[in-house]
């Protein structure tokens, strides 16, 4: 008797794609370290060429990251401000927190076989 385990099955393609597309939604929970578009971006620069649902999704993702970045930076100007300062600070936290939400929102859906829209995001990568 062998103690040899069979090769573990290799994922389907549709599975790998899906894993790729939700680990770059996930990355949006890294928007209050203001690296939230770092996982998309490299996910969307390596699976650009071959298309498929990684690809589209992190491009969706991308757009949405680079939002709340913009988001983000005007938030820390208005910080800046002095009597006002407290509302850039309220501001930068709820973004923090919408992008947190909806970015495992989009990843629970993604995994699930589907697709996921932002509900607002600027268009800048195409």
């Amino acid at each position: 008797m062998s103690n040899e385990y069979p090769p573990a099955p290799r994922p389907s393609e549709a599975t790998d794609q899906r894993t790729w597309a939700m680990v770059a939604h996930l990355g949006g929970i890294l928007a209050y370290v203001w690296v939230g578009w770092a996982a998309p971006l490299v996910i969307w620069l390596v699976h650009r060429e071959r298309g498929g649902v990684a690809a589209d999704q992190a491009r969706v993702a991308l757009n949405f990251q680079l939002t709340v970045l913009v988001g983000l930076v005007a938030c820390q100007i208005v910080r800046m401000l002095p009597l006002v300062g407290f509302v850039g600070w309220i501001a930068f936290v709820g973004i923090c927190l919408i992008s947190l939400v909806l970015s495992i929102l989009a990843a629970l859906a993604v995994q699930r076989g589907g697709s996921y829209r932002y509900p607002f995001s600027l268009e800048l990568v195409r």
